[in-house]
């Protein structure tokens, strides 16, 4: 009797054993599957024809302006965001007011609407036949198919990161410290750069890289407010995407590598962020 018991707990034991071997198989053949595979191909062929091919393609008038653009709307949407962020997270950590949870699920209104369906809620307002469209064009104001347009879906689809990470770290700090200073004679800005800002900087330079690299990376609601016009309103992800179609396999996946880096640099800086802030938390 027992000696069968103990055949059955061995077997069971081993069963266990088994089970997180499977679990980490399945996980990295997903991965690879997803990701791995996928990044690697961009990179195999971005250099299939070798390193002068690839350079040539990064050299074109129709890729720099694209890079061009990107970084613009990154310059402005990042700013913005950071404002934005800072103000609705003092607003929602330091006051409680009717309609609280309300701005908050505001706040996360992008990440759970399509960026499409914004690209569109955008253009119905300030298209030609939007709620603002007739206003504006009678002014000389072009939003859709134009510049401000592209701003405005890359400002609305990263405008959650900054204020995200930043609340969290406001609630765990508390106002202890702002109070101290401020019965010390401090003013509100004095308080906000002598003890705020230092406070939250990992959590808000954390929002800064993801809200940078969201705005960069941006496709679905740029590609709907801007007409992907070659050379004039085409970002680096558009111009991706109309290479491909337009059979320049290789310029579209050069392009694809520069856009794989800049998620490289985003995954590298975001580890180091996370480290040292468990490194401040454990101090």
């Amino acid at each position: 009797m027992n000696s069968r018991m103990n055949n059955s707990k061995a077997k069971s034991r081993e069963q266990k054993s088994w089970v997180p071997t499977i679990l980490i198989v399945v996980a990295i053949a997903y991965v690879s599957l997803v990701l791995y595979i996928p990044a690697l191909n961009v990179f195999i062929q971005a250099f299939s024809k070798g390193v002068g091919p690839f350079f040539a393609n990064l050299t074109r008038p129709e890729f720099l302006h694209a890079v061009q653009l990107t970084v613009m709307l990154a310059a402005i949407a990042l700013p913005l965001n950071t404002v934005f962020g800072l103000c609705a997270a003092w607003a929602l950590t330091r006051h409680r007011f009717p309609g609280r949870a309300f701005v908050l699920s505001l706040i996360d209104l992008p990440f759970s609407i399509s960026p499409v369906v914004a690209g569109l809620m955008i253009v119905l307002l300030y298209g030609r036949q939007g709620w603002f469209g007739g206003w504006l064009q009678d002014r000389g104001l072009n939003i859709i198919f134009a510049f401000p347009g592209m701003v405005l879906a890359t400002a609305f689809v990263s405008m959650p990161f900054v204020a995200r990470e930043v609340i969290p770290v406001l609630e765990e700090l508390g106002s202890d410290q702002e109070e101290a200073a401020k019965t010390l004679g401090a003013n509100d800005w004095q308080i906000f750069w002598r003890v705020t800002l230092p406070n939250i900087r990992w959590g808000l330079l954390y929002g800064l890289i993801l809200t940078n690299a969201r705005a960069m990376g941006e496709f679905g609601a740029v590609s709907v407010v801007s007409g992907n016009i070659s050379g004039k309103t085409q970002s680096l992800p558009l111009f991706v995407e109309d290479a491909y179609k337009q059979y320049e396999t290789e310029a579209a996946y050069s392009a694809a590598v520069l856009l794989a880096l800049l998620a490289v640099v985003t995954l590298v800086l975001k580890e180091i962020l996370e480290r040292k802030t468990r490194i401040k938390d454990v101090e």
